[in-house]
């Protein structure tokens, strides 16, 4: 129940050294402030690295094919093979918790430079031939006009999106690149699309440059058959590609005739086993954070459970007065322990103030001046607030603990004796 007098008594306490109880409150200020802070940096930076990932699905994996390691039979080792569109429809039908199983096709980057022509205008791009869900598992933004579909596949219509650097560097200023037509090794293919991808600051223009046609158009333009370069697969919600990845190898591993245990055949690259451990990193620095922080707080409430062990002992003869006129030892106890949580509360609170103003600023300025490599957008969420909050009001108790336990040993007596 709220009582007046007691939170007077409770302010009068504190304020009559002011000086004394502002410094110590100091500590347990600077102590949150300095967990608010590092925790708001350490989610700048997991914000930073994240978009480093540029949108795309996570739980992916891409995978290749590479040089046979072991004789398997009959077979000699050392042989090379190659995916095929059957492969896809293999590990569609016997993995139902795969999402996509997308086959692609590249010219350009590794497979050696091609040449794409536009009138006067050319340039060396990467052109990928896919299928349409692929912009489910690398997300880009669709400028102008539309991405490939279904009858684009089936009508093996060639067709292209380009990205806005391919567009910077073979149209001019200001001309609509929408139904004109580009030259790809001599092939021709219309523009339907421009798109622009969500990446790092770092590759970001890299990422700009390049080129998406029908997966059949690209197999048909320029004779690649029935044959697939590399698959990007990606698993259902709930469901993790690290998980699943040994299935898929073994589908693929009967198909070609690759010993079970051959680990060399078959190349990837595990996105999501990559985020995981980015994960994991940022959890060991969020737990850093609160380590850090809790052990300045500490100091902080060393500093005031000092305090309040003095005023119990400048307030003994009250104290004493109060149990000879009957005051219960949970009264006297809840006295010490209310001052304590209370000035660990407010000067918590304006710690959490503090940081919070410091995250404010610390956006404007990086809304001002442009995003920063591998950091954006510090803060801090509600949850953390409140978890905050919490370690205030149990580090308030801690802190009154010994002082209240002093306190309730006090005899009548002996406190009235005291001079």
């Amino acid at each position: 129940m709220f009582s007046k007098d007691r939170w007077d008594e409770i302010i009068e306490a504190l304020s009559q050294n002011w000086f004394r109880t502002a410094l110590t409150a100091f500590g347990v200020l600077w102590g949150i402030f300095i967990l608010v802070v590092l925790l708001a940096a350490g989610k700048g930076l997991e914000n930073g690295v994240k978009k480093d990932f540029g949108g795309i699905a996570t739980n992916t994996m891409f995978m290749w094919t590479q040089t046979i390691s072991k004789p398997y039979k009959g077979l000699p080792k050392g042989r090379r093979f190659n995916y095929d569109l059957d492969d896809v429809a293999a590990l569609k039908q016997n993995i139902p918790q795969l999402r996509f199983v997308s086959p692609r096709n590249q010219l350009g980057g590794f497979g050696g430079a091609n040449n794409v022509v536009r009138g006067l205008n050319s340039g060396a791009f990467n052109v990928y031939g896919d299928y349409p869900e692929y912009i489910e598992q690398q997300p880009m933004n669709i400028t102008s006009g539309r991405f490939m579909n279904y009858g684009d596949i089936q009508q093996k219509r060639k067709v292209a999106i380009i990205g806005e650097g391919v567009k910077n560097a073979l149209y001019d200023k200001g001309e609509e690149p929408i139904g004109t037509y580009i030259k790809i090794n001599g092939v021709n293919f219309m523009v339907v699309g421009t798109y622009a991808k969500v990446a790092s600051e770092g590759d970001s223009e890299e990422n700009q440059k390049e080129i998406y046609v029908p997966f059949t158009a690209f197999s048909q333009a320029f004779n690649m058959g029935n044959r697939v370069g590399w698959m990007a697969v990606t698993a259902k919600d709930g469901f993790s590609i690290t998980a699943l990845k040994p299935k898929v190898f073994d589908v693929i591993k009967s198909r070609h005739s690759i010993h079970p245990e051959d680990e060399r055949a078959i190349g990837n690259f595990d996105l999501y086993e990559q985020y995981q451990k980015v994960d994991g990193l940022f959890i060991a620095l969020k737990i850093v954070a609160y380590f850090v922080g809790i052990l300045v707080l500490l100091s902080g409430i060393i500093g005031i459970s000092n305090i309040m062990l003095i005023v119990v002992k400048e307030r003994t003869k009250e104290i004493g007065i109060r149990r000879a006129l009957g005051a219960s030892p949970w009264s006297i106890r809840g006295q010490i322990l209310m001052e304590s949580v209370f000035l660990t509360i407010i000067s918590g609170m304006v710690g959490i103030s503090l940081g919070a103003a410091l995250i404010y600023v610390l956006n404007k300025i990086l809304d001002a001046n442009g995003p920063v490599e591998m950091f954006a957008n510090p803060s801090v969420d509600l949850g953390t607030v409140i978890t905050a909050l919490f370690i205030l009001i149990f580090s308030g108790l801690l802190a009154g603990f010994i002082p209240a336990q002093n306190a309730i040993k006090v005899k009548p007596i002996d406190a009235l004796r005291t001079e």
